[in-house]
């Protein structure tokens, strides 16, 4: 299957391989296999031959669908990724390879579902236990970001014991909380049990942040990402990275991104599985410095400066289309057909972001994800081996 291709599993197997003077002599990139037995499953399939000759020039066949019939054309190298690019395998990474803010998990509530609530289950506890409503805020799953469903938490973080003591209610759940972690086999849960008030990890930023969801489906030509406020908690289904702004998002939201996301993400079936150790801390953003965007009247701005400050607009472009949708969620909004409005708001973020990875003097267009994870595979290989 094509999961030796992706994600995790490709370092421990193909830099073994590679270690054995192996070459990929030719390959077919994903395709969809199926039989004619009963109850049968389509499985997505790569096709990989290789051996200790190194070819001059090695067949390649690509598929614009996984049902499509294959196009093969001779390149120069084919790497683990199926990329016409140099041998090369990508590790987990605790920490970003480029300057930007860091990325980090939701927190985990490891509560058994006593902390999480339902709006009618809210609506329960509020009536019964008014002065709870201070401690209920929204939570968000993958599901939920996306979907826009509605789902509660207790966050008493910060709530004093006494005040805690004075609402039998939320006791209740407390109590059920603890009684769940001390019921585990693992002794890390058990300690929790110490604290059941509390979510089990807790990463929440204190300031606005940006939301990746770990899963999105594969209909999706960009992973929907946003911005929330520190009043919505944010769930490990999904990760989160405080302290980004418009840039960030502009370049996550991008097609740039997003040929490195599909080439070397994880999968489940065949949906995204974002990571931050693979995808996010080794992806190679555009060397623009630190250079700031704001304008400053009488000065002509840098061009790194423009640059950034085009795709900070064209940023906000993306979010003013999706706010034209009010009653769209952003399933709605990503899962084809797309709105037109949007996918013209995309378009022109693609155009601010290649101009930035332009910049260097480097090719000013590509006409598909591969030639985009060929050269982002390149300044991969230059980033790290400075």
């Amino acid at each position: 299957t094509n999961s030796i291709t992706q994600g995790e599993q490709v370092a421990p197997l193909w830099s073994w391989m590679l270690s054995q003077g192996m070459h990929i002599q030719f390959a077919h990139r994903t395709f969809q296999w199926t039989n004619d037995a009963p109850g049968r499953a389509a499985v997505h399939c790569v096709i990989i031959g290789f051996g200790v000759d190194k070819p001059k020039k090695v067949p390649l066949a690509d598929y614009e669908t996984v049902k499509s019939a294959p196009v093969i054309a001779d390149v120069s190298n084919i790497n683990p990724y199926l990329v016409e690019a140099a041998d090369l395998v990508i590790d987990k990474r605790r920490a970003p390879i480029c300057p930007v803010p860091e990325i980090v998990f939701g927190s985990m509530p490891n509560d058994g579902g006593h902390l999480l609530l339902s709006t009618q289950e809210r609506d329960e506890l509020l009536a019964a236990e008014p002065k709870a409503a201070k401690w209920i805020r929204r939570f968000l799953g993958a599901d939920e970001f996306i979907n826009n469903l509605e789902r509660w938490c207790l966050w008493l973080k910060d709530c004093a014991a006494a005040e805690l003591k004075a609402m039998p209610e939320v006791m209740k759940r407390v109590r059920a909380v603890a009684a769940h972690r001390k019921a585990s086999s693992r002794p890390a849960t058990q300690a929790l049990a110490a604290a059941p008030h509390l979510f089990g990890e807790i990463r929440q930023p204190v300031g606005g942040y940006i939301l990746i969801p770990r899963h999105s489906s594969e209909r999706r030509s960009i992973i929907p990402i946003g911005f929330m406020p520190p009043d919505v908690i944010v769930g490990d289904a999904n990760l989160c990275i405080p302290n980004a702004g418009l840039y960030e998002f502009g370049v996550l939201s991008s097609s740039m991104h997003m040929a490195w996301v599909r080439h070397v993400c994880g999968r489940i079936k065949s949906d995204y599985r974002y990571t931050n150790q693979i995808v996010y801390n080794n992806f190679p953003w555009p060397e623009l410095g630190s250079v700031r965007s704001e304008l400053v009247e009488g000065f002509r701005q840098p061009q790194p400066e423009r640059i950034r400050a085009a795709i900070e607009t064209a940023a906000q472009t993306v979010l003013d289309a999706r706010a034209a949708e009010p009653n769209a969620t952003l399933a709605d909004l990503y899962n084809p057909p797309t709105p037109e409005k949007l996918l013209k708001a995309h378009r022109a973020l693609d155009v601010a972001v290649d101009a930035a990875y332009a910049l260097g003097g480097s090719k000013k267009s590509w006409k598909s994800d591969a030639e985009r994870v060929a050269f982002l595979f390149t300044l991969y290989q230059k980033l790290t081996s400075l």
